[in-house]
């Protein structure tokens, strides 16, 4: 169905709106992640030499700052379809720190010599402590599947032919079926290991110590995942921006123009000032916003309380009505319906619960 002028209009005000939300919160997470990682491979090493049971503190800040310098350089690559080798490291790096962290959970369980915890899950005083606790790990769940934020930004960069939709069925349904498998062998490794005393992060919560050297090389695959990741996430955002701005002001020079730039031992690439400006700002706010937020898996069940139900429930699934023309009230209609109206109260109750914790790690 062809789009109206007067469509068309709203989404190019909504959709930069839209992107901009979905990756500012999503950024400063992603810095957040990183500063604990490289935090956690000097813990390593001070807790290697040192002992388990050293008091090991390092400030973060210069790293940081470090990851500023970098997201700064690459978010100047002009487009998503610019960063195929970016994404193809980053998601190599993924699949090293999960096979390392379900290596590590496995040895650990078998030196234990019998598996921690309980089907109850981890031990609480009061039922309330323990309700809030579901709610936010329902939360960390939802924030899980974030990929739907970039779906379609993805498939746009497909080759055809196969179709694009056939590919990215193909590869949705591969790489839903391999993370699904990681985060649940890991999650559920990491609890038989350490039972009540499981980290909320395997890798930089220390419940492994040694290895040390193969715990900080999965720690430093985690950096350069973030490092990537950052990039997939924000480049969506850039496009949509400038591709308003450039709409709004189509008659502005300094908006329109580009400027080479050669570097020793670059090659020459393009500047535009709008890129240069709009992207520098926007990943300089990040950064501060990054430093201030210590809240690491609080912060994951809030986004994925945010986010989950509207971009990967409801929208799908009035998409999915409007393309194949459901008919209101058929069995279809029903169920699909019905799937929706069941997950938005759980959306609601790990967004509760998550508040709550962030709340909690705040005042103590």
């Amino acid at each position: 169905m062809a789009s109206s002028p007067k469509d068309a209009a709203v989404a190019a005000y909504v959709t930069p709106t839209l992107h901009f939300l979905e990756v500012s919160m999503f950024d400063p997470h992603i810095r957040c992640m990183y500063r604990h990682e490289y935090e956690a491979i000097q813990k390593s090493n001070c807790y290697h030499n040192e002992g388990h049971n050293a008091e090991c503190y390092f400030g973060d800040a210069q790293y940081m700052l470090a990851f500023g310098v970098v997201q700064l350089i690459l978010s100047q690559i002009n487009n998503f379809h610019n960063i195929q080798w970016l994404s193809v490291v980053a998601a190599f790096m993924s699949f090293a720190y999960s096979i390392v962290g379900l290596g590590l959970g496995i040895a650990k369980v078998v030196g234990n010599g019998y598996i921690k915890g309980s089907i109850r899950g981890i031990s609480t005083s009061t039922t309330g402590e323990k309700v809030w606790l579901v709610s936010q790990a329902l939360g960390d769940i939802a924030f899980a599947y974030p990929y739907s934020l970039i779906l379609i930004e993805i498939q746009d960069t497909l080759k055809s032919p196969p179709s694009e939709k056939d590919t990215m069925k193909t590869a949705s349904i591969i790489s839903i079926s391999a993370t699904t498998f990681f985060y649940l062998c890991c999650g559920a490794l990491g609890y038989a290991a350490f039972g009540d005393k499981t980290p909320g992060n395997l890798l930089t919560g220390f419940g492994f110590y040694e290895p040390y050297w193969l715990i900080d090389f999965a720690n430093m695959c985690i950096v350069l995942h973030l490092v990537g990741g950052y990039q997939v996430y924000s480049q969506p955002l850039f496009a949509n921006v400038e591709k308003w701005v450039s709409v709004k002001f189509p008659d502005s020079g300094i908006i329109h123009k580009d400027f080479k730039l050669k570097l020793p031992l670059l090659p020459a690439f393009k500047l535009n000032v709008l890129r240069l400006c709009f992207r520098t700002i926007f990943v300089a706010s990040t950064t501060i916003i990054a430093m201030l937020f210590p809240y690491f898996n609080q912060v994951l069940g809030v986004l994925g309380g945010i986010y989950f139900w509207p971009l990967s429930i409801y929208f799908p699934v009035q998409m999915y009505f409007k393309q194949r023309n459901v008919e209101a009230w058929s069995l279809k209609w029903v169920m699909l319906q019905s799937f929706s109206l069941v997950c938005l109260p759980l959306t609601l109750f790990a967004l509760v619960g998550s508040i709550e914790g962030l709340i909690t790690a705040r005042l103590k």
